[in-house]
């Protein structure tokens, strides 16, 4: 079975588009996690919950990310500068009743789920359990606490990653130990691995991680941003920083 993993899209809607083309036509996706931070950056927050809505395969989670949360409560005292709380407060300002009605209701939003997928376990989480919202997990982390799971998907770093950890376990048959496989699919709307092109992963439990990058049209998104946002935004979308 195939899972789609989608994370990070940041009101960026030629990027979505275009990663969810790619993703129909190269795979046969059974369902799709969502980890967070669908909205803010950039310009079309309203247009990408109207598309996050369309999907037409089963969303097996839908989390809250820290912008969801700072936005629907108006609390911006965890952003690093200014400019992101400019730019948060107009992404509030400029949201539909629809789309705040579609945040308030999403049903994810102490930022984790846990489930199952074909037969194995799953933790989706925005940033890590040290801070669900605000710490991302990196590789080179202090990753106790994620042994029981099969699978951890993360999002936050906007860096995609795809790695196993191993660990002690009482099973002689697996030379006493347990794998957790760690999948970041980086950002489809705001990369910062220096790849500018949107990414996504692809989970087929058969075949392994597939991690993807997509072109898209960046000069048309930076066309849509405003005065009302630094043009920081508009600029790392090239770079992918």
């Amino acid at each position: 079975m195939q899972l789609l993993i989608l994370s990070d899209i940041h009101g960026n809607v030629s990027a979505l588009n275009n990663v969810l083309a790619d993703a129909f036509e190269r795979y046969d996706p059974d369902a799709v996690a969502l980890l967070g931070d669908l909205i803010d950056y950039g310009m079309r927050s309203n247009e990408v919950i109207e598309i996050i809505k369309d999907i037409n395969i089963p969303i097996l989670c839908n989390l809250w990310g820290n912008h969801e949360r700072a936005i629907v409560f108006g609390d911006y005292s965890c952003f690093s500068s200014e400019r992101g709380v400019l730019c948060a407060q107009n992404t509030r300002k400029n949201l539909s009743e629809k789309s705040f009605d579609y945040l308030e209701n999403m049903t994810d939003t102490c930022g984790y789920k846990e489930f199952i997928f074909d037969g194995s376990s799953f933790l989706a989480i925005h940033g890590s359990l040290k801070s669900p919202y605000w710490k991302a997990v990196f590789p080179c982390d202090d990753l106790d606490g994620y042994e029981k799971y099969d699978y951890v998907l993360s999002g936050h770093s906007h860096v995609s990653h795809a790695f196993p950890m191993f660990y002690k376990a009482d099973n002689a048959q697996y030379r006493n130990k347990k794998r957790t496989f760690f999948i970041n699919p980086g950002s489809v709307g705001q990369p910062r691995n220096h790849d500018p092109r949107a990414q996504y992963a692809l989970l087929d439990t058969q075949r392994g991680v597939f991690l993807n990058s997509v072109s898209y049209d960046i000069k048309f998104e930076q066309s849509l941003f405003t005065d009302a946002v630094d043009a920081f935004y508009s600029e790392r979308l090239a770079k992918g920083v």
